[in-house]
């Protein structure tokens, strides 16, 4: 009786084990994703700002791919506050998703801390 509880104990041990540890892969992921979005909006911010000096009748090449399109300097700049707009949610997602995950991670150690603690007590 006692050598399946230990059978059982391990067996949750090693899946609480594993699922905190994918837990805190992807904390760290979005911590990467979260620092990506931050420089593309700090880009786009440092290019808007280098464009609003400029004439409002000048047109500007936007590199697309391997070709460069001539526009106005409106439309840039509007494609530049929908990018900073676009990283700015996609930050905020991606904070409390990285929350939610070192939540779990925290409740996954409480538990198994628990289950040592009650192993011991037995």
């Amino acid at each position: 009786m006692a050598a399946t509880i230990d059978l059982e104990l391990k067996k949750a041990f090693s899946e609480l084990q594993v699922k905190m540890i994918d837990t805190q892969q992807k904390a760290k992921l979005a911590d990467l994703q979260i620092d990506q979005l931050t420089r593309v909006h700090k880009h786009a911010k440092l290019t808007h700002a280098e464009i609003t000096t400029l004439p409002d009748n000048t047109r500007l090449y936007e590199g697309v791919g391997r070709m460069f399109i001539l526009q106005s300097k409106e439309e840039i700049n509007n494609q530049l506050m929908d990018k900073q707009k676009t990283a700015d949610e996609k930050i905020k997602e991606l904070e409390q998703k990285k929350v939610y995950l070192e939540r779990s991670v925290k409740e996954a150690e409480d538990n198994i801390r628990e289950m040592l603690l009650s192993r011991r007590a037995q």
